[in-house]
């Protein structure tokens, strides 16, 4: 990918500022860190059990694959207080009081352009690529936020599979090959970086409606900041949720895989039925990606970023007798600046199971 001396200026000048965005970033949670040392901020329930989770994403509402086209995740949440040592001690010097546990996931995200049959692909739409990570977090709770740091580490170009994966289930189900595979985004490591933190602020309690069990219908807000640096992405995200039902106090929010905003996997046993409606939006402020900008050191398929992304979301969760199930659908605004159409829209399914 070949640059001119203003494009690289230009994405230096993106880059320092991102580096200013998370560093406001990183102060910002050291001063929450300390505050809660400070108060003793109280603790949720501990929880005993190990949360295993399945979730898929896909643009299964588009006529053809185009854009972020299927994710595929695998994940393990541990118990409250199944920490290695030294993390634990890292956690809190970091975060102050708060409940920990540990998660570890695989994912697998394909992207392609809107128009898959066409060999060469169209250099003004986006790449193909696709990514294999493995991601490893710390989550840390107190009663009213929740607090997630986390590495990424895996491969991004042929080597994760995407060519195979997905032509292959095409093959299974009788649909067209994707032909342009040939020109995705060559392999390369990625090494990845992140800390989220979501608040939950209670807003009413509505005993007046009718419910579905003894609990009243709550509502609340669910505020989200993100900062991610890597070799795949950099960007800064803030948004928030509003949420509607009973058992909100049962987990920070359906997931989803990064990037985008969720509250993680992590979520507390409900004795019996807990649900809520969600609704809300967030904005990313992206001084790099790969995914979009194509090869870092060779000429390849590539488009140009837009700086600004945003995204819209709505859906439902439910807890029965310990499994939590999600559904939500994201409306996404132009990542790049020749992107073509409205909105893109995707859709995500979650299963999550205590043992």
């Amino acid at each position: 990918m070949d640059f001119d001396k203003g494009d690289k200026a230009l994405h230096s000048s993106h880059r320092i500022r991102m580096v200013w965005v998370l560093a406001g970033f990183s102060a910002l949670m050291s001063s929450t860190a300390a505050n809660a040392a400070a108060g003793a901020a109280a603790l949720p329930p501990a929880d005993s059990g190990s949360i295993y989770t399945v979730r898929v994403e896909n643009d299964v509402t588009g006529t053809t694959d185009e854009y972020y086209t299927s994710g595929l995740q695998l994940g393990w949440t541990g118990p409250t207080g199944a920490v290695p040592g030294f993390l634990a001690r890292l956690g809190h010097a970091a975060l102050g009081v708060g409940n920990q546990r540990v998660s570890i996931d695989l994912s697998q995200q394909m992207y392609t352009p809107s128009d898959t049959q066409l060999n060469p692909p169209d250099p003004n739409d986006r790449p193909y690529a696709a990514t294999l990570l493995l991601t490893g977090q710390l989550i840390q709770d107190n009663e009213t936020s929740r607090t997630r740091l986390g590495m990424q580490v895996g491969v991004l170009g042929p080597d994760a599979g995407g060519e195979i994966v997905q032509n292959g289930f095409h093959t299974i189900i009788g649909d067209a090959q994707n032909q342009g595979w040939d020109d995705q985004l060559d392999n390369r490591p990625v090494l990845n970086v992140f800390a989220d933190r979501t608040w939950r602020l209670p807003l009413l309690a509505l005993t007046s409606l009718p419910a579905l069990n003894a609990a009243p219908i709550g509502i609340d807000i669910l505020p989200d900041v993100t900062g991610f640096v890597g070799t795949e992405q950099i960007y800064a995200q803030a948004g928030g949720i509003m949420r509607i039902g009973q058992g909100l106090e049962d987990d920070y929010g359906a997931g989803r895989i990064l990037p985008g905003i969720g509250g993680g996997d992590a979520y507390l046993p409900d004795s019996g039925f807990a649900w809520y409606l969600f609704g809300g939006m967030d904005g990313q402020a992206v001084a790099y990606n790969t995914l979009l900008e194509g090869n870092s050191f060779a000429n390849g398929p590539s488009v140009t970023k837009k700086p600004f992304v945003g995204e819209f979301e709505v859906g439902l969760a439910m807890i029965w007798h310990g499994v939590r199930i999600t559904f939500s659908q994201t409306w996404q605004t132009h990542e790049f600046t020749s992107q073509q159409g409205g909105m893109f829209d995707f859709g995500s399914v979650a299963v999550s199971a205590r043992f």
